[in-house]
C-alpha cells in the first residue's frame, strides 16, 4: 500500500462502525465463527485489494447488520457520522428483500447495483467461500459454490478482475473438494 492510501486510510475514523457491528458477535455462521469477525474479514478483503473508499469500508464493517440482527434499531446507523446515510443507502443495497430469492438477489446487484455494493459483495463473497472450507455439508458446500459461479463471477467480472480470479480459484478448490469437473455448462457460468 502507498503511503498516500496509508495516510488517506489512518483518516477513516470506523470505531464507530465496528461498535455497532458488534450486535452480530452472537451469530453465529456455518462455517464457524461469528458474524462480527466476518464483518471485519470482508473489510480487511477490501483494504487487501486496495479499496480505502470510506462508505464502502463503514459499509463492509455494517453489512450484514440490517439482515442478521433484525432486531437492531435503524437509526443507530443513521447518526453515526457524515456518511452514515451513503452506508446506510449501501448496507440496504446488499442486502435481501423481503421475499426477494437469493437468485432475484444477486441479479440485482449485478444489474442495477452500485459500484460500491458489486465490490462489497465481492469480497463478502470471497469471505463466505474462505469460511466454506470448514463447512461439512457436502450439499451446502455444493450449492453455494455454484451460485458463486453463476451469480456472483458476473458481479466481481463487473469492478475487478482480481477479485474474480481468487473466486474462481475458490470455486475451483470446492469443486475438488467435492470431486466435481467444472462442465462446459458450468464454465459459462
Amino acid at each position: 500500500m502507498t503511503n498516500e492510501k496509508m495516510w488517506r486510510l489512518n483518516e477513516i475514523f470506523l470505531a464507530p462502525y465496528m461498535q455497532l457491528a458488534t450486535a452480530l458477535i452472537g451469530k453465529s455462521r456455518e462455517g464457524g465463527g461469528n458474524m462480527f469477525r466476518h464483518q471485519l474479514d470482508t473489510m480487511t478483503i477490501l483494504i487487501d485489494y486496495g479499496y480505502i473508499e470510506p462508505v464502502l469500508l463503514k459499509g463492509s464493517i455494517v453489512h450484514d447488520l440490517i439482515e442478521d440482527a433484525p432486531e437492531f434499531n435503524r437509526n443507530q446507523l443513521l447518526s453515526v457520522d457524515y456518511d452514515s446515510p451513503a452506508v446506510y443507502e449501501l448496507v440496504l443495497e446488499v442486502s435481501r428483500r423481503e421475499n426477494e430469492t437469493k437468485a432475484d438477489f444477486l441479479t440485482r446487484i449485478n444489474e442495477t447495483g452500485s459500484r460500491h455494493a458489486r465490490l462489497l459483495k465481492s469480497a463478502d463473497r470471497i469471505s463466505n467461500m474462505i469460511s466454506l472450507g470448514f463447512v461439512n455439508k457436502p450439499e451446502f458446500v455444493a450449492r453455494y459454490t455454484e451460485e458463486t459461479a453463476r451469480y456472483v463471477f458476473p458481479i466481481a467480472e463487473s469492478v475487478d478482475s482480481n477479485m474474480l480470479l481468487e473466486l474462481r480459484n475458490l470455486v475451483e478448490s470446492r469443486r475438488k473438494y467435492l470431486g466435481i469437473r467444472e462442465t462446459a455448462s458450468l464454465q459459462s457460468a
